[in-house]
């Protein structure tokens, strides 16, 4: 019998339900982007189609197994090492608190050059939700941390405030921690440098909002622009500049068959203005093509003495502007200031889109959840990195018991917002039934 398939024989401790089905549902969820609910419907069918003799798991059984799983990568003993990389940055959900994330990889566990760091590479250091964080809170967590891992040789971030004061402190107290800034996050204030000021840019955002606003009711919606993003909009304009740059391409073409029922006099009205931004894309599709070219090298070969050298090789044929060079020059300059604390024959790195993947993985995984604040599902956020075998599973299942998880919660989680509210209407509702008791009659 296949291994996988010999898994469904098997049953962890003071469990109905086999190693197989425990596997599959956490598969279906962490991999397949299954909600919980999701997950344990597909398990049915699953068992019904193979005639599996066990029960299937509820959504709530499915849930405190992921918790578990997460719990146990995230206090299971690591390695004590000089060379471990802490990608660290603080996540948020609705209220007050704030959640400070530590991933960990070891240097000498990155990828190998041309390869993205992934959820599997990294192992989950710290999650420590705090409801005020500063500088001195920041360092604090910095320093229990040292305990999982020993110092670490380098600690990425995104310069947020009061991440990089905390993070500054910690490395006056360890000569040996070098600090490097999220590359995506440096291109960002390139971006913002270029296009804030930009009057061009600003008349043409404002001339694609006012256009989706016009069109997304109407047989024109299949050209609408995309939704413009109020925060971090500097993280996320390519969508902006590619959808110009292909509106544009379109309008300029010459009527085709499948364009017969786009009257061109309704296509000049609402989208005709496109051209005169034609040179201005031109040259905005240049700089994202420089933005994206740093980031892609920086993601996929680290930061080591000297890189910067080849990465402007790569960015020679891309700058036909003067204002597309003094950018490139700008990410240059950062490439080779942040790749100069590597120490000779060191690779580092220097992109955490990693730790910003994960956020966003778990924040699908919450859903609605999110609206009540930090709740258990935080753990799910350290069952999602690293890697999640069988034997993994079995061992989390075998080893942490739903008590322990909950004793987790209870630490380091005060009541959800959900369980403020009910609370708070609870109280309420009493009052208004001793004030109004033939409402209870009703």
């Amino acid at each position: 019998m296949p291994q996988r398939l010999a898994a469904f024989a098997q049953r962890p401790g003071r469990h109905q339900c086999s190693l197989g089905s425990l596997s599959l549902f956490i598969s279906l969820v962490l991999s397949a982007a299954a909600s919980l609910r999701g997950a344990s419907r597909v398990l049915a069918l699953w068992g019904a189609m193979i005639d599996l003799p066990e029960a299937v798991p509820s959504w709530y059984t499915g849930r405190l197994w992921l918790l578990r799983v997460g719990y146990y990568k995230l206090t299971r003993p690591q390695e004590q090492a000089t060379d471990w990389v802490w990608i660290v940055d603080h996540t948020v959900q609705m209220g007050a608190e704030k959640c400070f994330v530590i991933l960990g990889i070891r240097l000498s566990a990155l990828p190998p050059p041309g390869t993205c760091l992934g959820h599997e590479h990294v192992e989950p250091i710290a999650l420590s939700p705090v409801k005020n964080s500063t500088g001195e809170v920041v360092y604090q967590q910095l320093t229990e941390a040292v305990a999982r891992t020993g110092v670490p040789r380098e600690i990425l971030s995104d310069g947020g405030a009061d991440v990089k004061a905390g993070v500054e402190q910690f490395r006056r107290a360890h000569a040996e921690t070098c600090t490097i800034y999220d590359v995506k996050h440096k291109t960002a204030l390139v971006l913002k440098h270029e296009l804030k000021a930009d009057p061009a840019w600003q008349e043409f955002t404002q001339q694609a909002a006012q256009t989706k606003q016009r069109v997304q009711q109407t047989s024109l919606a299949f050209l609408a622009p995309p939704t413009q993003r109020r925060k971090a909009r500097y993280m996320n304009v390519e969508s902006l500049i590619r959808w110009g740059g292909n509106l544009l391409g379109y309008v300029e073409q010459p009527q085709r068959a499948d364009q017969a029922d786009v009257p061109p006099e309704r296509l000049a009205e609402h989208y005709g203005w496109i051209r005169d931004f034609r040179d201005q894309l031109r040259v905005w599709g240049e700089l994202l093509q420089m933005v994206e070219a740093v980031e892609h090298f920086v993601r996929t070969q680290g930061l080591s003495r000297g890189c910067h050298r080849a990465l402007e090789q790569l960015l020679a044929p891309i700058a036909h502007t003067e204002r597309v060079r003094q950018a490139g020059q700008q990410l240059l300059a950062f490439v080779k200031a942040e790749s100069g604390t590597a120490a000779p024959q060191e690779r580092l790195l220097g992109s955490s889109e990693v730790i910003e993947s994960v956020f966003g993985k778990q924040k699908r995984l919450e859903h609605h959840q999110a609206n009540s604040g930090f709740t258990g599902l935080l753990l799910t956020l350290s069952a999602m990195v690293s890697k999640t075998t069988q034997e993994v599973i079995h061992k989390a299942l075998e080893t942490v018991s739903t008590k322990r998880v909950r004793q987790w919660c209870q630490q380091h989680l005060g009541p959800s917002i959900q369980a403020q509210r009910q609370t708070a209407f609870r109280t309420q509702h009493k009052g208004e039934q001793n004030r109004f008791p033939f409402r209870q009659a009703a």
